[in-house]
């Protein structure tokens, strides 16, 4: 089974947050999976999406890694959408093929985030850690990045480092 993977939630694929954790990449080895390249469907009672690219990206996640890290900028103080639909999307899994769902049991889940500052709030970190308590996931913990000028500062890059030791392990 493959270490971990980073699932990356932001509207661009190519902007700040990958520059953070495409930093983090080097130095883990985990892959990244962008999910504005897939076609995700919001969550529904009726399951109308289950032909969409979330069923197929799911069970190779669940199949495959160990640790999942969600990487995500700071929208409106919160992650983002596309974030937001993938944790929901979940839910799929808790109600149908839950044998699926429940291969997240003793996983390991991190967070980074990202922003122009130093400036997340608080309790953002609180819908990963408690999903990851509702789900039976460890949950190792998150740390925020920011992009100064366009570039990832080295005390980013520092924390980064740090963050990298806590979920490689």
């Amino acid at each position: 089974m493959k270490k971990g993977i980073i699932i990356l939630g932001s509207s661009r694929g190519n902007g700040d947050t990958f520059k953070a954790v495409s930093y983090l990449k080097d130095i883990t080895g985990f892959e990244i999976v962008d999910l504005s390249q897939k076609e995700i469907g919001h969550y529904d009672y009726e399951f109308k999406n289950k032909d969409d690219d979330f069923n197929y990206l799911f069970k190779g996640i669940v199949q495959n890694y160990e640790t999942l890290v969600f990487a995500t900028p700071v929208y409106w103080y919160t992650m983002s959408g596309i974030m937001k639909t993938f944790l929901d999307r979940i839910s799929d899994f808790l109600n149908h093929e839950k044998d699926y769902g429940r291969m997240l049991r003793g996983k390991n889940m991190a967070m980074i985030s990202c922003s122009n500052d130093d400036d997340r709030p608080k309790e953002f970190n609180l819908p990963f850690s408690r999903s990851a308590d509702y789900l039976g996931m460890n949950y190792l913990g998150d740390m925020h990045s920011w992009i100064k000028q366009g570039v990832l500062p080295d005390e980013v890059k520092e924390k980064i480092n740090a963050f990298a030791l806590t979920i490689k392990n």
